[in-house]
């Protein structure tokens, strides 16, 4: 080969390798449209190029490579920020965006809708697509989700935000009664939640919950009629107060003022002492319990005794009322 080849060879190797380079470098301005925060899924780079590709961002095979050399991308949600990037940026940003997470509480003692509704405000979400994941996701018609404080990233969608409550929660309902029981089973624990949601509603205090525990089990020993107030705060009705016409008129098996035994299934979220509270009530004799003047309940064996403390609640009140 002569030199004269040679040189030509390497000439035409070298403008080659100038175009590759120009020609990336031009590729990697092109600006790109993103969403603020993005799902990054689990897998290879090129599982995630393809994927991000299936979803409509304008990448190709050449992010494959240029990817690797950047390193290896974050996975779950990550908050990119700006919307219009150049393509260097954007692959950057995959592997570097730290996750924007968002805190939700649900309140022990709120119904679900409620609570749907308070995240379809706060995270700009549609309630409707919330609630359906829901009856879709969750094993319970209320108390799917436990009551707690959850870091959520910010631009979930309704259907991975429930996905993600509701799994949460079922890690720790399993663990609670496997702890207890040493299995888990829906069934058992519907019940547990339902006696678990009626404390919540009724007692006054953590501390009154063992005791509210105890004379929902003697009731039903007893073959009594719960006649409690909470039950009837399902659903919508999370924060009306129960009055004498809405005892009378609600036919549902929630009034356990007109149905025996337990309403078919929770009537709201509930707390972990909650729980235990229904898995382990105090030992008692009581049957009967009473909103005293001060805010929590007298509790008493017999409806001679409940009636006393029935009439000192009047009596309290008519002296409050006759001093202003």
């Amino acid at each position: 080969m002569t030199i004269k080849r040679i040189f030509r060879i390497v000439k035409w190797v070298f403008a080659m390798s100038l175009f590759i380079i120009l020609s990336l470098a031009f590729y990697a301005t092109i600006p790109l449209k993103t969403t603020s925060t993005l799902y990054i899924p689990e897998g290879s780079v090129g599982t995630i190029i393809t994927q991000l590709i299936q979803k409509g961002y304008a990448l190709s095979e050449i992010d494959k490579y240029l990817l690797v050399l950047i390193g290896t991308p974050k996975t779950g949600w990550i908050h990119i920020g700006q919307t219009d990037l150049n393509r260097i940026d954007f692959l950057h940003k995959l592997v570097t965006a730290k996750a924007q997470m968002i805190e939700v509480t649900l309140i022990p003692g709120e119904t679900t809708q409620f609570f749907l509704q308070d995240l379809a405000t706060k995270l700009q979400l549609d309630y409707q697509r919330l609630a359906s994941s829901y009856d879709l996701l969750a094993h319970y018609k209320e108390a799917g989700i436990h009551a707690d404080t959850y870091s959520v990233p910010l631009g979930i969608k309704e259907k991975h935000l429930i996905y993600f409550l509701v799994s949460q929660s079922e890690q720790k309902y399993e663990e609670f009664s496997s702890k207890f029981y040493g299995n888990y089973r829906q069934e058992q624990w519907n019940r547990i939640l339902t006696i678990a949601s009626i404390i919540q509603k009724e007692a006054a205090s953590e501390e009154e919950m063992g005791l509210v525990s105890s004379v929902i089990y003697n009731r039903l020993d007893h073959k009594m009629a719960l006649q409690m107030d909470g039950s009837l705060n399902y659903g919508a009705y999370s924060h009306t107060k129960i009055t004498p016409e809405r005892i009378r008129s609600d036919n549902s098996y929630f009034n356990t003022y007109k149905y025996k035994g337990l309403p078919p299934y929770p009537v709201c979220a509930v707390s972990l002492p909650a729980i235990k509270a229904a898995l382990v009530p105090v030992k008692s004799d009581y049957l009967y319990f009473m909103k005293n003047s001060e805010g929590t309940h007298d509790f008493s064996s017999s409806f001679n005794e409940h009636k006393v403390h029935i009439k000192k609640v009047k009596s309290d009140k008519k002296d409050i009322n006759s001093s202003q």
